[in-house]
């Protein structure tokens, strides 16, 4: 065979293979790409939304801590803003303040007062799929906190000899700042739980103001917001059948917690962190 036949021969193959090399890289290219395509996808329809905590009256975010743990150890985000304690408008427009700065699907929790503000905070808010109460007031508009913890019989933050007021900076005429007695707090809030701990939430409660108990709750968020409600049914604090009256009013899935006083997130975490998680799925 001449060496020119040769050369022509070999230039053929070698433009044969590198078609075939390219045509493979291609298919190699499209089988990443598509592949990637495949793993975003499925990463945006795991996507789970932020779950914003809010604590209640006499207690601080730490409240929260252990179901914080939890949740975020299920691959949530999670927040927990302090609740001012300055009264239902205030607070409630701070909470909702603070929902304008994250983006993306929220599940709301509230516990105890914090239910009240929650309740207020998410009116309107097209983010805010889910609300949550844990032993927690959820008023009707025109409904005041000193109202519907007298419903019913029984609540052991009533009597006066229970609390002491003392003034604070700014108030406005008539508000004080309202603690629960040392004393009385372990068996009023904390029943069931350590001594120790009881003690400690004691000792560290932060006041609520006098204002909180008759300003009016307004438009209620859980008119058009799926509900859940956690109810103690050792809760001294708001009595249980104030709880339950609370949550049919606003359509929500009751969840009962045995034995649990009005500390249910201390109380029994796993519970309350696995029914947040339930209205997290139910509605995104």
């Amino acid at each position: 065979m001449k060496i020119s036949h040769v050369m022509r021969s070999l230039r053929t193959r070698a433009i044969v293979v590198t078609a075939i090399l390219a045509t493979a890289g291609l298919l190699a290219a499209s089988q990443a790409g598509s592949a990637a395509t495949t793993a975003s996808r499925a990463a945006g329809s795991e996507t789970k939304p932020s779950i914003v905590l809010v604590h209640g009256a006499w207690a601080d975010s730490s409240s929260w801590d252990a179901v914080v743990g939890l949740l975020q150890s299920d691959g949530y985000t999670v927040y927990v803003p302090p609740n001012p304690l300055l009264g239902l408008t205030y607070d409630s427009a701070y909470i909702r303040d603070f929902l304008n700065t994250i983006s993306g699907p929220v599940v709301l929790v509230g516990h105890s007062y914090g239910g009240a503000v929650i309740t207020n905070a998410a009116t309107g808010d097209p983010d805010v799929t889910a609300l949550v109460y844990v032993d927690a007031f959820a008023p009707a508009q025109g409904q005041t906190i000193g109202q519907l913890v007298a419903a019913y019989p029984g609540s052991c933050v009533l009597p006066t000899s229970d609390v002491t007021a003392q003034p604070y900076p700014g108030a406005p005429a008539g508000a004080v700042d309202v603690y629960i007695k040392q004393s009385v707090f372990p068996s009023c809030m904390a029943n069931g739980l350590p001594a120790s701990e009881a003690g400690l939430l004691a000792a560290t409660q932060r006041p609520l103001t006098s204002l909180a108990l008759t300003q009016e709750s307004g438009v209620p968020a859980w008119l058009t917001i799926p509900s859940w409600a956690v109810i103690g049914t050792a809760d001294r604090a708001i009595p249980p059948a104030e709880l339950i009256a609370m949550a049919q009013q606003a359509h929500a899935h009751i969840v009962m917690d045995p034995g649990a006083p009005h500390l249910s997130m201390i109380y029994s975490p796993r519970l309350v962190a696995s029914v947040i998680e339930e209205a997290a799925r139910a509605t995104t």
